[in-house]
């Protein structure tokens, strides 16, 4: 089913959840303790710096966090994608009671024009306004207020619940014909990605019931709580798989519980929400491809001792294959060559040989092992190299090399390029 695009906007209101959370320092005795706290707090930075950017008030950082702790203790109500959106829909006109229509504080909210434009775009009922007319008026009318300098303020919502039939309204002024055609947009959205599959009208009465349910939430913001609550879950779910599905990492929902609170409320004395960012993928980075760290030194080890090979102080490893006679690049040439590229295993990653097409480049834009060796070749040589990690990508992936990963190559300098 095609993703909904719900056109409805959620508003940030503060009351009082008659809970808080308190920001704290907490003790972190293993790399499973960091990889736990570190995941809940660059997700709580994230949380407050983009979905709660107008208000990370401790209100609305309570809410989200008793979600989370719902979602965790499997303690959310299971819905239907039906149900699960008519029931944010309905709280998300609660939480506009305050703020007005689509969160535009010119448009006073009135729940019972736009839930009546909801209905009969649902049953394809054109008498008050077509799709196309309710899309060129809503249109207009946003533009017109985004360009307005008036500083009118909405009046009180008007309170109604989402009826279950069609029915024809007058719409005296602008702002019933913008609540309206607001709501039949949104009824078509819903037609089209929600209910297209209802052919026998039982999917509807059980979007307009969840609807009027989600009337009657006292959630603060709804976008947030549903975040929360699925987070939650998806914290739970972990538990038999391991922490971001790696099976060594244990799942510790207390730090990350704190983690979030942490981040969610700007307290980084442990460690930044940049840091944690770094650490978790620098350490799943190490959990995947450490093996590769220690096979590639036992490797560059027993390679050393195999008559020929020339090893530099800074680790690099070389064979000379053909001596040429031409003169040697500097670290600011340009050069012309052709390599061939292979793991410890086999695997060739890249060849300019097999393309049959040798690439030019400049020694400074390259892997520290092929400034290193190419600098040691003069032109017309061809060399053996096998680069150690730390000279060639490191922890780095690139392209269809692994992290970690010692790189053998072929080259054969071809010329210095002016």
């Amino acid at each position: 089913m095609k993703k909904l695009s719900i056109l409805v906007i959620a508003a940030v209101a503060m009351i009082s959840c008659g809970k808080t959370y308190t920001a704290q320092t907490v003790a972190l005795t293993s790399q499973n303790d960091s990889m736990n706290y570190a995941l809940g707090l660059v997700n709580g930075s994230q949380l407050k710096q983009y979905q709660l950017r107008n208000d990370s008030s401790m209100e609305t950082v309570a809410e989200f966090i008793d979600a989370l702790q719902r979602g965790y203790d499997g303690k959310v109500e299971e819905l239907s994608e039906v149900a699960g959106i008519g029931k944010n829909i309905g709280q998300a006109l609660k939480s506009s009671e305050k703020t007005g229509l689509a969160d535009n504080p010119a448009w006073t909210l009135n729940q019972k024009l736009f839930f009546q434009g909801l209905v009969n775009a649902l049953y394809n009922d054109t008498v008050v306004m077509t799709i196309d007319a309710a899309r060129n008026y809503f249109q207009a009318q946003y533009q017109a207020s985004a360009m307005s300098n008036d500083s009118v303020k909405a009046g009180k919502a008007i309170k109604g619940k989402c009826p279950s039939s069609v029915k024809a309204v007058n719409l005296t002024n602008m702002n019933d014909s913008v609540n309206y055609a607001f709501g039949y947009l949104n009824g078509n959205e819903i037609v089209m990605y929600v209910l297209a599959m209802d052919s026998t009208g039982e999917m509807k009465k059980e979007f307009i019931s969840y609807i009027n349910k989600g009337l009657k939430s006292s959630v603060n913001n709804p976008q947030i709580v549903n975040m929360g609550e699925q987070i939650g879950k998806s914290i739970k779910a972990q538990e038999a798989e391991g922490l971001i599905g790696e099976p060594s990492l244990a799942t510790d929902f207390a730090l990350i519980k704190q983690g979030f609170i942490n981040g969610l409320l700007g307290y980084e004395e442990q460690m930044t929400g940049e840091i944690a960012g770094e650490y978790i993928q620098s350490t799943m980075t190490t959990i995947k491809y450490g093996n590769s760290k220690e096979e590639g030194a036992k490797f560059l080890a027993e390679n050393a001792l195999r008559e020929g090979v020339k090893v530099t102080a800074s680790g690099l490893q070389y064979e000379v294959i053909k001596m040429g006679k031409g003169k040697k690049p500097t670290a600011t040439d340009k050069v012309k060559v052709h390599y061939h590229g292979t793991l410890t295993n086999g695997t060739v990653f890249d060849s300019s040989v097999d393309r049959n097409e040798p690439i030019t480049f400049g020694l400074t834009q390259v892997i520290a092992g092929w400034t290193e060796a190419l600098q040691l070749m003069p032109v017309g040589s061809k060399f053996k190299l096998y680069i150690p990690q730390e000279l060639g990508y490191g922890s780095q992936q690139a392209g269809s090399i692994p992290p970690y990963s010692t790189l053998i190559f072929e080259v054969e300098l071809l010329g210095i390029e002016k």
